[in-house]
């Protein structure tokens, strides 16, 4: 089974990082395969709402980004990372909480993709994917809650299925970790293929 990873802090050794880690380990301990992508490192650049709102996303189900004056700009790292998504057997999403919401990296992979796959209703290529979702507030430690509310809006426009919402901040960290840590495991368990 392959889960994709995506972590979104430019922090490599914060709250977020290490609970991108405990769910990796927690995939590799029930056998599957965890690629781990630091979206903060993918260059993926905010949707600019091509043409009427609206560009290939609504019709081709692909992010090709059109300026104001109907000219082709050039690509990023969000079509790759779309791709793998739709590859993956399921997906984890770790973000710090910037003001109670996700962080820039995320907002800017989930709005997009949120864009190319809800516009395929039951056809979503994450249609019934399980992903388990972590807010990980190391400041004030609060606004996890309408971070993961907003998570979990996404993961139900794009049609997938919500394994897990994990709120986790400084102070609960020790056994956050071991919680998310056993939230991949099991949801690797669960979804890998049998025979």
């Amino acid at each position: 089974m392959k889960v994709i990873v995506f972590s979104a802090s430019p922090n490599d050794n914060g709250l977020t990082a290490a609970c991108a880690a405990a769910a990796a380990a927690g995939v590799r301990m029930a056998g599957g395969q965890a690629d781990e992508v630091r979206l903060t490192d993918a260059g993926i650049n905010a949707c600019v709402q091509c043409n009427n709102g609206w560009g290939a996303c609504r019709t081709e189900h692909v992010c090709r980004p059109v300026g104001r004056d109907g000219q082709q700009l050039s690509e990023d790292g969000f079509e790759p990372l779309h791709c793998a998504a739709l590859q993956a057997d399921a997906l984890i999403l770790v973000t710090p909480v910037y003001w109670g919401d996700l962080s820039e990296a995320a907002k800017a992979f989930t709005d997009r993709l949120r864009r190319c796959e809800a516009s395929r209703g039951d056809e979503s290529g994450l249609r019934g994917k399980p992903v388990i979702c972590v807010a990980a507030a190391g400041g004030s430690g609060g606004g996890m809650i309408t971070c993961l509310l907003n998570m979990e809006r996404w993961i139900q426009h794009v049609r997938a299925r919500t394994w897990d919402l994990i709120p986790v901040n400084r102070w609960s960290r020790p056994y956050k970790l071991i919680a998310i840590r056993e939230a991949g495991r099991a949801m690797t368990a669960e979804a890998k293929p049998q025979g």
